[in-house]
């Protein structure tokens, strides 16, 4: 959101012990990589430290017992002041040291312009399976920088901030104009259009849906397995880019009338044997975008297939599979063996520009621009 808008953001959530907590939240600002900056609380937040979320509801309907809490953010009575990455923190009983979860946010307060495009890199390695990201950044002239350095520049592919890409030094540099086209640093997997599963309604089989088990107390649904698509020709069609929404078609409302199911994804490597030394990690918003031991897959050694339950509610719901090396490596992430790449393949980009004067403190949030790449690429530029 832009710096003394109005604007704000909605959060919703619930608590699957279905009685009634004291929720606060409060918010943590950071520099461009995410580490909490030196400033005091009062420094950015204008107004109470912390917040009560006084909005909730009981479930109704859905045979999953919750309760759903709600808050427009940031508050009247407790605004941020200073643009930035922003950290909210929810926690219980006004305790800081009690965090139940944290969600990322952004603050702009606009003084560059941004000009940025998606080009075929060159690279013989490249070519053909990733996207090259060009970006120039022309700051106001309120700004005066008197080293490179102050100027950082954050490229998100598919709001992924676990894949982004820190740069703090241009290609080209001059006077308040930088440019970053380093192949070696800007550029991403293309990977495919994401795979999807339709959980809007519980008692219908969509299209992705294998069957449902509605025998226990909460549904189970099975996903139709999965596999390789590396070698499958690339087809366009419309995606969320990795994420997901909170829908359904079951009943009224999708905060307190959806329900929750247990969702059992499975996906079968080539000769149905594990991937030697590679861990197969489910992938997209509805893990967070983050491989950790909640989004690792483990392999059945009885069906020949990597399997993952996750527990989620009504919506419509994108993911895809990635791997990562069991021993730390330069591949970090990689869609081999699982998705493939095509350099066409449509994603969304983020550009974020940070400036940090001399002797200050935290980096400041001066420039935001999105675009999706598509096979026609064109400049989109900012002002």
């Amino acid at each position: 959101m832009n710096l003394n808008s109005g604007e704000s953001f909605e959060l919703n959530f619930d608590d699957m012990d279905a009685d009634l907590k004291n929720y606060y939240y409060t918010f943590l600002l950071c520099n461009a990589d995410w580490t909490p900056s030196t400033l005091f609380t009062f420094d950015y937040i204008k107004g109470f430290q912390n917040m009560r979320i006084s909005t909730y509801r009981q479930s109704s309907i859905a045979l999953t017992r919750y309760t759903h809490y709600q808050a427009m953010i940031p508050d009247r009575n407790c605004v941020p002041i200073r643009s930035g990455n922003y950290l909210l923190k929810v926690f219980l009983d006004g305790d800081t040291s009690k965090i139940v979860f944290t969600r990322r946010f952004l603050v702009v307060d606009n003084k560059s312009s941004i000009s940025a495009m998606i080009r075929q890199p060159m690279s013989s390695r490249l070519y053909q399976n990733y996207q090259k990201v060009v970006a120039g950044v022309t700051l106001n002239p309120v700004i005066n920088v008197f080293n490179q350095q102050e100027v950082k520049v954050v490229i998100l592919q598919n709001y992924s901030w676990p894949n982004a890409v820190l740069l703090d030094r241009p290609n080209i540099f001059h006077g308040n104009y930088f440019e970053y086209n380093d192949e070696n640093t800007t550029t991403f997997p293309a990977g495919k259009e994401w795979r999807w599963i339709d959980l809007r309604s519980l008692r219908l089989l969509s299209d992705r849906m294998l069957r449902i088990d509605k025998k226990s107390a909460v549904p189970e649904v099975y996903v139709k397995p999965d596999g390789n698509r590396e070698k499958q020709p690339y087809m366009f069609y419309r995606d969320l880019d990795g994420l997901f929404y909170i829908a359904t078609i079951d009943d009224v409302n999708p905060y307190w009338q959806s329900d929750y199911a247990k969702v059992h994804f499975s996906f079968f490597p080539p000769g149905n044997r594990p991937f030697e030394g590679r861990n197969l990690y489910l992938y997209g918003a509805l893990t967070n975008f983050t491989p950790d031991e909640s989004s690792k897959m483990v392999f059945n050694d009885s069906t020949g297939a990597y399997e993952k339950t996750l527990f989620l509610k009504q919506g419509y719901y994108d993911y895809s599979y990635i791997s990562i090396p069991d021993k730390p490596s330069d591949d970090k992430f990689s869609y081999d063996n699982t998705e493939g790449n095509f350099w066409g393949t449509e994603n969304s980009y983020m550009i974020l520009v940070y400036y940090r004067a001399y002797g200050s403190r935290a980096d400041e949030l001066i420039g935001y621009t999105s675009l999706v790449s598509m096979f026609q690429q064109d400049l989109r530029e900012v002002r």
